[in-house]
C-alpha cells in the first residue's frame, strides 16, 4: 500500500511539472516587463561635471535616466572640485531637485588622494553619486529595489525619448591673425548626427576646413592655401555580447594629400574577446575591414594616375584595460591594396600609465608606422615653401612618436583642507 501511495505521488508531481514550468516562465516574463516599465518612472538626471567618465557612470548606475540638458532633468548634479592640501582633489556634489523633486537637495563631499589612479577616482565618484541619489530614489517606485547594489540592470533605452536617441551637433568658427609681414586666416565648420543604443550605433558627419597664410619676404609674397572637406557615415549593429558588424562610407577632398574627390565604402566585422558591457574596464577588439575606394587626384601622381579604383583590406587589434594599478592600451593595424601587396602600411600605438609604488607613477606612449601605400603623391619635386608650409605630402617610409614621463608625490595624505586664498 505504501509503495502504491509513493508511486501515485511521483506521477502526480510529473503531471503538475508542465504547469509549474509555464507559471515560472510567465512569472519571469512579467518581471521583465515590470522592470522595463519601472525604468520609465526613474528620475531624469543631468550630470554637470567636467572630469567625469560618463560612460563608466552610465554603466555602473543604470537605475536612473540621463539627459543632456538641465531643463529636462528631475535632479541636477553639479560637480565642482578644488585641489586639497595633499595634492589630491576635493569634490563637492550638489544634488538639486527639480520638477517632481522641487525643494529637495543635498550635498556630498569627498576627497581623492594624489596617489589614486583614474580607476580608483571614478569608482569613488560612482559610490558618492549613489549616496547622493538615494534620498531622491526613496521617493519613487524604485525604492522597493534599492539595496547596497541595485538588484537589476536596466536597459538605457527603456525610457520614451521623443528624439529617438538622436543627438545633433553644429559648430562653426573663424580665426584671423597677423602682423606686418604675415597674415593667417581660417574657417572651420562641423555638423554631426549620432544615435547610440545597445543595438545600434549610427554616426553621420560633415566637416570643412579652409586655411590661408600670406608671407611677405624680401619683397616677395608667398601664399599658402589648404582645404579639406569630408562627409562620412558609420553604422554598427550589435549581434551578441562579443560580435558586431557594420561599415563606413564617405567622401573626402584634401589639397594636402592631392585628393580632389575620394569616395569609399568599407564593410567590417569585429570580435571583442571580453563582453562589450565590460568595455569601460577592459577591451580586446579584433576587426577586419575590406574597402572599395575611388580616387580622383588634383595632380598626376608618381604612378602616372589621375584617377583609379582600389580595393584594400585592414586588420586591427586593440587592447585597453583600466585597473587600480593604472591603465594601458595598445593597438596594431595592418592594411594593403589587393592589386599590389607591396603597397601596405603597418601601425603600432601604445600607452601606459603605471603606478610603480605608492606615489610614484610612470607614463609612456609611442607609435610607429611602416608606410608603403602613398599612392596619391604628386609627380615632380616640391618647392621649399611647399615643404616648409606643408602644402604637399612628401614620400616617407616611416613615422614615429614617443613620450615618457614620471611623477612622484609624498608627504601627508590626510590633509584634506581646501584653502583658495590668493588662488589655488
Amino acid at each position: 500500500m505504501k509503495k502504491c501511495i509513493a508511486l501515485l505521488s511521483v506521477l502526480f508531481c510529473f503531471a503538475l511539472w508542465p504547469l509549474h514550468a509555464v507559471e515560472e516562465k510567465e512569472g519571469k516574463k512579467a518581471l521583465k516587463v515590470d522592470l522595463e516599465d519601472l525604468k520609465k518612472h526613474a528620475p531624469f538626471v543631468f550630470l554637470d561635471c567636467w572630469r567625469c567618465d560618463k560612460d563608466f557612470i552610465r554603466t555602473e548606475i543604470t537605475f536612473v535616466n540621463y539627459v543632456r540638458v538641465r531643463q529636462d532633468s528631475d535632479i541636477h548634479v553639479l560637480v565642482t572640485e578644488q585641489r586639497n592640501g595633499a595634492g589630491g582633489r576635493e569634490y563637492t556634489m550638489e544634488f538639486i531637485g527639480r520638477r517632481q523633486f522641487e525643494g529637495m537637495g543635498n550635498t556630498v563631499t569627498y576627497n581623492t588622494l594624489p596617489t589614486d589612479t583614474s580607476d580608483i577616482a571614478r569608482r569613488k565618484m560612482v559610490e558618492n553619486l549613489k549616496k547622493g541619489l538615494f534620498p531622491f530614489l526613496m521617493q519613487t517606485p524604485l525604492a522597493e529595489y534599492l539595496s547596497v547594489a541595485f538588484r537589476q540592470r536596466l536597459k538605457p533605452t527603456s525610457v520614451d525619448d521623443p528624439w529617438n536617441f538622436w543627438v545633433f551637433y553644429v559648430s562653426a568658427n573663424g580665426r584671423l591673425d597677423g602682423e606686418e609681414s604675415r597674415q593667417y586666416n581660417s574657417i572651420r565648420g562641423n555638423f554631426s548626427a549620432n544615435r547610440v543604443t545597445p543595438e545600434w550605433k549610427i554616426r553621420l558627419g560633415i566637416n570643412g576646413n579652409f586655411d590661408e597664410s600670406n608671407f611677405e619676404y624680401d619683397g616677395e609674397t608667398i601664399e599658402s592655401k589648404s582645404r579639406r572637406q569630408s562627409a562620412s557615415g558609420q553604422v554598427v549593429k550589435s549581434i551578441s555580447d562579443h560580435w558586431s558588424v557594420g561599415g563606413w562610407t564617405g567622401w573626402t577632398h584634401n589639397t594636402y594629400s592631392n585628393q580632389d574627390s575620394v569616395f569609399y565604402f568599407a564593410p567590417a566585422i569585429e570580435y571583442n574577446i571580453f563582453p562589450y558591457h565590460e568595455s569601460t574596464r577592459r577591451q580586446m577588439r579584433v576587426m577586419y575591414r575590406i574597402g572599395l575606394t575611388y580616387n580622383k587626384y588634383i595632380e598626376e601622381t608618381i604612378y602616372d594616375k589621375t584617377q583609379e579604383e582600389l580595393l584594400n583590406q585592414t586588420l586591427s587589434v586593440v587592447f585597453e584595460v583600466k585597473e587600480p594599478w593604472g591603465n594601458a592600451s595598445a593597438s596594431l593595424e595592418g592594411s594593403n591594396y589587393f592589386h599590389d601587396f607591396s603597397k601596405n602600411k603597418v601601425r603600432l600605438n601604445s600607452h601606459v600609465n603605471f603606478r610603480l609604488v605608492r606615489g610614484l607613477s610612470l607614463t609612456a606612449s609611442g607609435g610607429y608606422s611602416r608606410i608603403h601605400d602613398q599612392l596619391g603623391l604628386r609627380k615632380g619635386d616640391a618647392s621649399i615653401d611647399e615643404v616648409l608650409l606643408r602644402r604637399k605630402e612628401l614620400a616617407t617610409d616611416y613615422d614615429y612618436n614617443l613620450s615618457l614621463g614620471i611623477s612622484y608625490t609624498f608627504g601627508s595624505v590626510y590633509s584634506n583642507v581646501v584653502n583658495p586664498r590668493f588662488g589655488r
